[in-house]
């Protein structure tokens, strides 16, 4: 099988971690006997540089005409002093909108390995860490009218939070289908008591669940759910929530697990062609150092096979791997413990694809 993939490489640590993820793919394409074809998509603080524009025209071009995306990190201090509308996330934000992306799946699950680098006590860990967060992506305060005005004397912003039921709806559906796959609980999350677009939410998603009997729907307001992902993670399978609020809370999740460079992302919309990426930032400070974790990246990887191209073998190939690894003892410096070995990213990247 034959699939092209846009290569959206990042800023400070991105080229590195894709590296080590374009070299998996082909260690996979080798084993499996297909051909991955890489275009380069420019996006973030590299295109500012090119072309003065977060997101190339071109690069939204390459990323409509791929089989999917892999997307490494993108942003950094360099480019802190930009006008708004040029910062490299916008970037970001416009190629979501550009591919109709409106939902995002993030897993967090915690790997045994890597149980004493969570910040939870064992007790809650020893539980098990297994749920993912399905977030609405190009709707709600992110993409509402933004605006700043001189009254009274001072500076007034507001920020507007919409969202009409078809949107909902279609994200509630997302939810309830992965749902379907998994353990067939989905805990609906809003603010009902307090905004008039969570009351819709919760009305919403209240009607499309009767289209899903055999799944169990629950509701937490976002506060709870905020403080029952530390108090006790494996009451959750499927978390359904807003694109602020699941901004948040999937960052959160992301760090009961031991370590933010293992979690792979992915954002999807209609049809198979989708956008996968790392959640962790750039992280400048470690740029050119071989200290990044590129576990996320790789993973972003088995992700786009499984859900995009159907390849579930070599996703599962790519996950043993991964795991083999880390029952092994080896470790990037950022979920480093005692009596583990400390890989630079190259060496991790080698050392997975051995056991591919």
């Amino acid at each position: 099988m034959t699939k092209n993939i846009a290569i959206i490489r990042g800023d400070c640590i991105g080229p590195e971690i894709m590296a080590e993820a374009i070299g998996v793919l082909d260690a996979v394409a080798k084993k499996f006997g297909h051909t991955f074809k890489y275009t380069d998509a420019p996006m973030g603080g590299e295109a500012i540089d090119k072309f003065g524009d977060p997101l190339p025209g071109s690069s939204l071009d390459t990323c409509l005409s791929s089989d999917s995306v892999l997307l490494s990190a993108v942003g950094g201090p360099k480019w802190d002093n930009v006008p708004k509308e040029q910062r490299p996330e916008r970037g970001l934000l416009r190629l979501r909108a550009g591919m109709g992306l409106y939902a995002n799946l993030r897993p967090a699950k915690i790997f045994p390995e890597l149980r004493e680098a969570s910040p939870l006590k064992a007790e809650i860990t020893n539980k098990g860490i297994d749920f993912v967060i399905v977030r609405e992506l190009i709707g709600g305060a992110y993409f509402g009218e933004h605006t700043t005005v001189q009254t009274g004397g001072e500076l007034y912003a507001q920020d507007i939070m919409g969202y009409s039921e078809h949107e909902i709806e279609r994200i509630a559906r997302v939810a309830f289908e992965t749902a379907r796959k998994r353990r067939k609980c989905v805990c609906s999350v809003d603010k009902a008591n307090v905004l008039d677009s969570s009351k819709l939410w919760r009305k919403t998603v209240c009607r499309v669940a009767e289209e899903y009997p055999d799944v169990q729907l629950s509701h937490m307001y976002v506060d709870n759910c905020a403080m029952q992902i530390v108090k006790d993670p494996s009451q959750f399978d499927v978390i359904v929530t807003e694109n602020l609020f699941g901004d948040i809370l999937s960052d959160e999740a992301s760090m009961i697990t031991g370590s933010i460079g293992t979690i792979p992302s992915s954002s999807l919309g209609e049809g198979t062609r989708g956008l996968y990426e790392p959640i962790h930032g750039s992280a400048p400070d470690i740029a050119g150092k071989n200290l990044a974790d590129p576990v996320g990246m790789i993973l972003s990887a088995a992700m786009m096979l499984r859900f995009s191209f159907d390849m579930a073998r070599e996703a599962d190939a790519i996950e043993a791997a991964v795991d083999a690894v880390l029952r092994e003892g080896c470790r990037t410096a950022d979920d480093m413990s005692a009596g583990c070995t400390q890989l630079g990213c190259r060496e991790m990247g080698e050392a997975i694809r051995a056991h591919i």
